[in-house]
């Protein structure tokens, strides 16, 4: 009987880790009005099936004047992928269609609505040098923060 109890806690024990694993598949940002995210870092797995960026304008500003999304590109890539964005205008979100330097990228977006956006897991290596950022112009200078990936 004490075997049996012990064995169901080491189990329960496995999956709480596995549950914890699975926390890292979601990166949740807010972003305002004051051009600024609420988080500088964020940490997602690599072996994740997919990545969720959910995205939630908190501020009260419309999407033509203060309009925000998230960019996730190699470090190396921001800027240029940010310059080049603004060729895309606000009808294709600011983001490059077609730009192999773009992992991923929300809809643009104004206070009060949210967006979110699901890529595999598989496009980020565990170690890689990643960030997410807004590409509305002028923005990521100080609308950026450093995506980490685990394994």
């Amino acid at each position: 009987m004490k075997l049996s109890h012990s064995l169901l806690a080491l189990a329960l024990f496995g999956a709480a880790g596995m549950a914890q694993a699975a926390g890292n598949c979601t990166v949740s940002l807010k972003g305002d009005d004051a051009m600024k995210f609420d988080l500088k870092e964020a940490t997602v797995s690599a072996s994740c099936a997919t990545i969720t960026l959910e995205l939630t304008h908190s501020g009260k500003l419309p999407a033509a004047a203060m309009g925000h999304n998230v960019v996730v590109s190699k470090t190396a890539d921001l800027a240029g992928v940010a310059r080049d964005g603004m060729k895309a205008g606000a009808a294709g979100a600011y983001a490059p269609a077609g730009d192999a330097r773009v992992i991923a990228h929300t809809a643009l977006i104004g206070g009060g609505q949210k967006t979110k956006i699901t890529f595999p897991g598989k496009k980020l290596t565990a170690g890689g040098d990643y960030s997410f950022f807004c590409s509305f112009p002028g923005h990521s200078t100080l609308m950026k923060g450093k995506l980490v990936v685990t394994k």
